[in-house]
């Protein structure tokens, strides 16, 4: 029985990827950890293949053409045999302690076989609730703390969600508390169901970064169940002058930032999450829908070209022209609206926003 399914993509990532691998194999026989070698140019599949060898049941090593993260994604979700699963960038770690910690969670919902317990800790049936778990049955998504690394500057900063979830306890949307302005689910901090991803549809694109964006959105509405563990898990690492949330990557990649924008924006009908699943959680993929408009718009300003601020008009008129209700709400009723400002003024005034809260927030 494999209870997680580890995905690393990796891209030329000879380097690092050994420290990441280590950190996940602790979990021996109970967990798979799939190695994508995504069409890598050095000595990437040949440390893939050695830990396969090594780790026999364990480790698999994967190769295929180039294809960018969402490529290595996908196929490891293809591939997943663990309940749940979980990407981990070939760069950054878990923590020994607080793996431990997850895979005994899980490991108590469930017997030998693999079928969930119940609330009195018998096996369920088969056929049962599988969405239930405030009954007792397994969550759907497991959110942990993870950590920003700097290195090189000998660093770090704990992100948490005490004020969101009850922690130890399983909840649904409609008991979660407020997010902080800089406090968002990002994909470093989840540990989704392998069933509700698939049935979540989620397929992210190829050659695109960012796309982690759109995999800690679209599937949301699937989770009816989720459990908040207050401990350490990931660790990401931060430093790296090519590393895709770098400032200046983050312009040179803008046309990308855009279409994973405009995906996200259009994946889910807000309303009907509202309606079907919960208004909180609604509420809370708008407000996601309205960071990532804001972090457009004002890395368009910060290009100061036409070119961009041509780009930063039709942004915002796609989102009106397909869906007027929620363009007036991110206009109006978010902060985005703040990053829409008419004219050099108001673009100035955007940029000046944006550093005081960078600092003040500390966010990426």
């Amino acid at each position: 029985m494999k209870y997680i399914t580890f995905t690393v993509p990796c891209y030329n990532s000879q380097d690092y990827m050994e420290r990441c691998i280590d950190s996940l194999v602790k979990g021996k026989e109970d967990v798979e950890v799939l190695i994508i070698d995504d069409g890598s140019s050095d000595n990437t599949g040949a440390i893939a293949d050695r830990y396969e060898a090594i780790y026999p049941g364990i480790v698999k090593a994967v190769h295929q053409e180039n294809g960018g993260h969402g490529a290595g994604v996908n196929k490891g979700l293809e591939l997943a045999q663990g309940l749940y699963y979980k990407v981990v960038d070939s760069d950054d770690w878990l923590d020994a302690d607080a793996y431990e910690s997850l895979l005994t969670k899980i490991k108590g919902y469930y017997g030998e076989n693999g079928q969930e317990k119940t609330e009195t800790g018998e096996i369920r049936p088969e056929g049962g609730d599988e969405g239930n778990c405030i009954s007792g049955t397994a969550p759907d998504l497991f959110v942990c703390n993870y950590i920003y690394d700097h290195l090189e500057e000998g660093t770090s900063r704990r992100m948490h969600y005490r004020n969101v979830f009850p922690a130890d306890k399983a909840c649904t949307w409609n008991e979660i508390n407020h997010f902080y302005p800089s406090q968002y689910l990002i994909m470093h901090a989840l540990v989704y169901r392998t069933a509700v991803l698939r049935e979540s549809g989620i397929r992210l694109p190829e050659h695109t970064f960012y796309v982690d964006n759109l995999f800690a959105y679209q599937p949301l509405p699937y989770v009816k169940s989720i459990f908040y563990m207050d401990i350490d898990l990931y660790h990401y690492f931060l430093g790296r002058e090519d590393q895709s949330v770098n400032e200046k990557m983050l312009m040179r990649r803008i046309d990308q930032q855009i279409k994973v924008t405009e995906l996200v924006a259009h994946c889910m009908d807000l309303q009907e999450v509202a309606s079907e699943t919960s208004p909180k959680l609604a509420a809370y993929m708008r407000r996601n829908i309205s960071i990532m408009m804001a972090i457009s718009s004002i890395h368009l300003l910060l290009i100061r070209s036409e070119e961009a601020e041509r780009k930063r008009v039709l942004l915002w008129k796609g989102i009106k022209s397909t869906n007027r209700r929620l363009y007036y709400q991110l206009k109006y009723g978010t902060v985005s609206g703040l990053t829409c400002l008419p004219g050099k003024v108001g673009g100035m005034v955007t940029v000046g926003g944006y550093r005081i809260a960078k600092k003040v927030y500390q966010f990426q």
